[in-house]
């Protein structure tokens, strides 16, 4: 196992334990004065973290998902110092990865994924500064040919079947995932955007991932042939902009609705816990990425329902800022019951970089 990565899993067993005698950290004030003290606790003067908690390292899909929504927030200097920061480090590890080690190692947990670089283009581009990418414009046209030799399957056009690479799910064995799928699309899109080598030209990507995983109802999570619902499957096609059309959109949420996805709160990444997961991530924290109810993706699917329904959007963050209240602090996973997860060797972890979602939902 990679040191960094036996490393943090110590640094969140100790927490599990530390939160269990004390609890979890507490903040004092109103909703929106909560979320400022977490965005700001997760600011280390360099980069953004992934958390203010036990994930309090560079995290590039968390920082990924809450960059738009910092920049409405006003944080826009601080997001372009952070790219500034993982560009230095990425060039000097030659290499993007999931994550940044406090001691400045890019690692990747668990495996490759092609969203690294997805997202580092796409926050780039949120951010507009444009130059980062010119400054560092060979090292990412590396990348970018990595994750088209490494990670894609050229004659059929859609991510690898036979590899497993880290997604939303990190834990999940998938078949060429949906997810990774938009991934590649998204990162296709910043590729033009910013006028650099696509490998990924020839390629109708909404085309391909429609024929392929979407049923007429509802968009499949993987190519493994089974059909159960998952909520990540029915949030990113659309929260990433590569599908706009409004009756698909509700369709998708209709079978999250109908499947109870988003009870008690979004959201769900599945009813029951189906398919395969990593043996150590099975033993040490059984069902994390199974039927529980993670705020990330229901951050983003908040985000997904306010583009046909904004009063059931509200809604949505009305159940958040209740949570908020009861805990005095923005949580990462619960239970099916709504209750935070925790097993004997990891308690949710608190103070979410992606709570900035929450506020900048609450301001609009």
């Amino acid at each position: 196992m990679n040191r960094h990565i036996f490393n943090e899993g110590i640094s969140i067993f100790n927490r599990s334990l530390k939160v269990r005698f004390k609890g979890i950290k507490k903040y004092n004030g109103s909703p929106e004065n909560i979320l400022k003290k977490i965005i700001d606790n997760c600011w280390s003067g360099r980069v953004f973290n992934a958390s203010a908690g036990h994930f309090n390292l560079f995290y590039m899909r968390d920082f990924g998902i809450s960059v738009q929504a910092l920049v409405n927030l006003g944080y826009e200097q601080r997001v372009v110092k952070t790219l500034k920061s993982i560009l230095e480090i990425y060039s000097n590890n030659d290499k993007i990865t999931t994550t940044i080690s406090k001691s400045r190692a890019a690692f990747d947990f668990p495996c490759y994924t092609p969203e690294s670089v997805a997202y580092l283009l796409h926050s780039i581009r949120i951010s507009g500064a444009n130059d980062l990418v010119e400054n560092h414009k060979f090292f990412i046209e590396k990348e970018i040919r990595k994750a088209f030799f490494q990670s894609f399957d050229s004659e059929r056009g859609i991510v690898r079947k036979d590899k497993f690479f880290s997604s939303m799910k990190d834990n999940a064995l998938r078949n060429s995932s949906l997810y990774n799928n938009v991934m590649i699309a998204m990162l296709a899109e910043d590729i033009d955007y910013f006028k650099l080598h696509n490998p990924f030209k020839s390629y109708n990507f909404k085309k391909i991932i429609k024929d392929k995983f979407w049923n007429g109802s509802y968009f499949l999570d993987d190519l493994s042939g089974e059909n159960y619902i998952a909520g990540d499957a029915n949030v990113f096609p659309y929260w990433t902009g590569l599908f706009d059309s409004k009756k698909m959109i509700k369709l998708s949420l209709d079978a999250v609705y109908n499947e109870g996805l988003d009870r008690p709160f979004p959201l769900k990444y599945t009813k029951e816990k189906p398919g395969d997961y990593l043996l150590f991530a099975n033993a040490l924290a059984p069902n994390y990425e199974g039927n529980t109810i993670w705020t990330n993706i229901g951050q983003c699917f908040i985000d997904v329902v306010n583009k046909v329904d904004k009063e059931k959007a509200k809604e949505y963050v009305n159940q958040y800022l209740k949570n908020l209240k009861k805990y005095k602090n923005y949580i990462e996973v619960f239970n099916p019951d709504g209750t935070p997860y925790k097993t004997f060797f990891y308690y949710a972890d608190t103070g979410m970089l992606w709570s900035s979602m929450l506020l900048d939902s609450m301001k609009h």
